[in-house]
């Protein structure tokens, strides 16, 4: 079964709580309290005084709907002085969202207060849900003062004691490649430990759409969509303009296949067929059953419970390697209450802690550098978790990494207006949708590669567009998109709309009618070939048949449209690795002892990455980091 290293300490912080909420209480009829705020490691408690009277809250049930990464709606019971009950109604990613969907509202109850912090790497999700509480407490009767005191209240915090661990090999980060490397190194046979800054596995890979590229090359599939690993390779390569490494690239695409083997060996199930995510550029994307990235989790999760030679230390962040008579030997990290864990390594240490998409400062250096997006500050949103800041890039650095094309970073046009996530996003598949602006009409080759179409949209009106398609993939309205949303869900909250003709679709879009009109009878003939005269797709689309050889165009009502905007989505850059995925260091030599696998690396996709091909990275590189630092000895 999985271990938990910290579980020794449950009962007691349990006991701490209990004693919080009997010291902090405001709501025992007195005036005045004092209450314990978080202490800061090795430093006393500090007070903050909290005034309140009984009675404050008009006893009832109260709601809220607020966003995290998706909509939610917060419920809250209160009596005349205390909360008795918190829901959270959601749609948030099992794994990156749920946990703290169930740890904040337990915390409030248990503290009856709202100081609590976020969870790591889901900070929208506990922002949403702080938010929500807040928004049904003022109904409730609550002034804003009432509830800036109440956000005084918080745990007390033990330190716990330092620790050293040791395993055959150490893994730094529990997203898709840290983890597809941890289960490689089990199966060699070694001792593993993966340590996690946030309190579950999943990473990026968790919050993606679940598309993994990969050809099996002579099967009916390739051999009908004409597709190969020769294919893969050149679009790869040249879709990131000839700048990532040629043998990593042949790496990659080669043994993307034996990669969904080697998945489904481990139970993990995938939809028959293949499909152009956005930006793949062919149809050979492979989508798990389970929504999201949550399949991939929920079979390393399985593994894990049959295996005993995988330790996970979660909520624990990674500080700085050790390095021994010039090899890295293990590394130091910083516990959830401040205290040190000192993680050794026999073998090899992998380095997977994911990219710098949600660290703005580290965004704009190296746009700076190559200008490619007119701007990466704090007005563009991330897909990324909140948690995928840089730490392993800025860590490797220190120890004399080489670092690659920093400055080549992808965006999506595909961004949810609030939150810059992908859920919401109605399309199924490149074939199916068009793109356009704020006037109605198409800007851009939808088939085409990331960086242009999101390059085009910072050039349209208010930097948004809308998806637009028929209703050809959802045929019944409950249907599911790639994020496991309803279009019914969708459609109600707002997320998106739905008309029974393309001008009625134009009004709630917002746009005139007549060019919408216009633009969806040009697409229609481009999907027929042309016009009489033969004239193609004016911005050079070709990607419109369905795998299924179906091709409709957008003529089948119900119609639906969706607004989105540009998102900070993959950072290409990070540190240099070679085939054996050994971590370089500036003067062109190997690192002993370290290695790297997924978006923390740099050198494989160029100046622009093919949608689909990072999932395939953390697969197929992971299991590479995962083999070779099994087989390392110092």
């Amino acid at each position: 079964m999985k271990k938990n290293l910290f579980g020794r300490t449950g009962k007691r912080f349990m006991a701490l709580g209990l004693t919080a909420m009997l010291t902090v209480s405001l709501f025992a009829g007195c005036t005045k309290k004092t209450v314990p705020s978080n202490s800061q490691s090795g430093a006393e408690p500090t007070t903050g005084v909290v005034t309140t009277e009984e009675g404050k809250y008009t006893a009832g049930t109260y709601t809220a709907t607020v966003t995290g990464m998706h909509e939610m709606t917060v419920t809250v019971t209160v009596s005349e002085t205390e909360i008795l009950d918190i829901k959270v109604d959601h749609q948030e990613t099992p794994g990156v969202g749920e946990p703290a969907v169930e740890s904040i509202p337990a915390e409030i109850l248990d503290i009856q207060g709202l100081g609590v912090d976020t969870v790591s790497g889901a900070t929208l999700t506990s922002n949403g849900i702080l938010e929500g509480v807040k928004e049904c407490l003022k109904q409730a009767g609550l002034s804003d003062e009432e509830i800036e005191n109440l956000a005084k209240i918080k745990k007390a915090v033990e330190e716990e004691e330092d620790q050293e661990l040791t395993a055959d090999v150490v893994v730094i980060g529990a997203g898709g490649a840290g983890m597809a490397a941890a289960v490689t190194a089990s199966q060699a046979g070694k001792k593993v430990i993966v340590i996690e800054k946030t309190g579950k596995m999943g990473g990026n890979t968790i919050l993606s759409g679940g598309a993994l590229n990969a050809v099996d090359e002579g099967s009916e599939t390739a051999l009908a969509n004409k597709d190969s690993v020769e294919n893969h390779f050149n679009q790869t390569f040249e879709g990131g303009d000839k700048e990532g490494d040629s043998v990593l690239v042949h790496s990659l695409v080669e043994n993307a296949w034996s990669g969904v083997e080697w998945l489904k060996s481990l139970g993990m199930e995938f939809n028959d067929g293949v499909f152009t995510v956005t930006g793949g550029m062919w149809p050979r994307a492979h989508k798990p059953v389970e929504p999201e990235g949550t399949g991939f989790f929920k079979t390393y999760q399985e593994y894990l419970n049959t295996h005993s030679e995988i330790t996970m230390v979660y909520n624990t962040t990674a500080k700085e390697f050790v390095v021994e008579n010039g090899v890295v030997t293990g590394v130091v990290c910083t516990g959830k209450t401040g205290n040190t864990i000192t993680v050794k390594a026999s073998n090899g240490v992998v380095l997977a802690t994911g990219g710098f998409g949600q660290n703005i400062e580290m965004r704009i250096k190296y746009n700076d550098i190559t200008k490619k997006w007119p701007t990466l500050d704090e007005s563009i949103p991330s897909t990324n978790t909140s948690g995928i800041t840089g730490d392993g890039i800025i860590m490797a650095e220190a120890i004399g990494a080489n670092l690659v094309q920093m400055g080549n970073i992808q965006l999506l046009p595909l961004g949810d207006p609030k939150t810059g996530s992908l859920s919401g996003n109605i399309e199924h598949a490149v074939e199916s949708r068009i793109f356009v602006n704020l006037e109605g009409n198409r800007f851009v080759n939808e088939g085409g590669r990331r960086d242009e179409m999101t390059l085009a949209l910072f050039e349209q009106p208010e930097t948004k567009m809308y998806i637009v398609m028929d209703s050809d993939t959802y045929k019944e309205g409950n249907e599911l998109n790639n994020f496991g949303e309803s279009i019914a869900d969708l459609v109600a909250a707002g997320r998106a709309l739905k008309a029974d003709t393309l001008e009625e679709l134009a009004a709630l879009m917002g746009v005139p009618a007549k060019n919408l009109l216009e633009t969806v009878e040009n697409y229609n003939r481009y999907c027929k070939g042309g016009d009489a005269e033969g004239q193609t797709d004016e911005f050079g689309r070709i990607l419109f048949t369905d795998t299924d050889g179906v091709n409709n165009g957008i003529n089948n009502g119900p119609f639906y449209a969706a607004l989105r905007v540009p998102t900070v989505h993959h950072t290409m850059g990070g540190v240099q690795i070679n085939e054996q995925a050994q971590v370089m260091d500036t003067n062109g030599n190997v690192i002993p002892g370290l290695f790297a696998a997924g978006e923390v690396t740099g050198g494989i996709h160029g100046s622009n990455r093919l949608g689909g091909n990072a999932l395939t990275d953390t697969v197929v590189f992971g299991r590479i980091a995962g083999t070779s630092a099994s087989e390392f000895t110092k």
